[in-house]
């Protein structure tokens, strides 16, 4: 019976230090997003603008496996922000495709120091930095988590 409950031992979980790293990433990004104006999701969001430069709506609910509705909202204050466009697909009026402005773009120039000023921290040497994301991305990728 005993060996039963250690599954319930919070050392023996793989969930909690994942969700105490997460956190803890998050914290430490947040004082370099203020800067911007950005929450860690707006930023992301921008990421993918960055490198896509326009996407419709499903591909960045995909990219950053976000909610449709989660999503929503979160467009609605970069618009206001003045950082992006958001216009109906010329192709198919049902989908929405997403823009950046000139405002949006010019905002890549600020946020560079974001991960310029987290790569200095050295948390992890720099194999252990590429094992740790190589396996994020494969949990990510995966089918265990529908």
């Amino acid at each position: 019976m005993k060996k039963e409950y250690d599954l319930l031992l919070l050392s023996n979980q793989v969930c909690f230090p994942t969700y105490a790293v997460a956190n803890k990433i998050l914290r430490r990004y947040r004082p370099l997003l203020k800067k911007l104006g950005l929450t860690y999701t707006q930023y992301v969001t921008m990421m993918v603008l960055w490198e896509k430069g326009s996407v419709n709506e499903k591909d960045l609910v995909n990219a950053l496996y976000l909610q449709a509705n989660t999503l929503t909202d979160l467009l609605k204050n970069l618009k206001k922000k003045g950082y992006i466009n958001i216009e109906k697909d010329e192709k198919d009026r049902r989908n929405i495709v997403i823009s950046l402005t000139e405002e949006g773009r010019n905002l890549r120039d600020d946020a560079v120091c974001v991960p310029k000023t987290l790569a200095e921290e050295r948390w992890l040497t720099e194999e252990e930095f590429f094992i740790f994301k190589k396996l994020l991305y494969k949990l990510l990728q995966g089918d265990w988590c529908k």
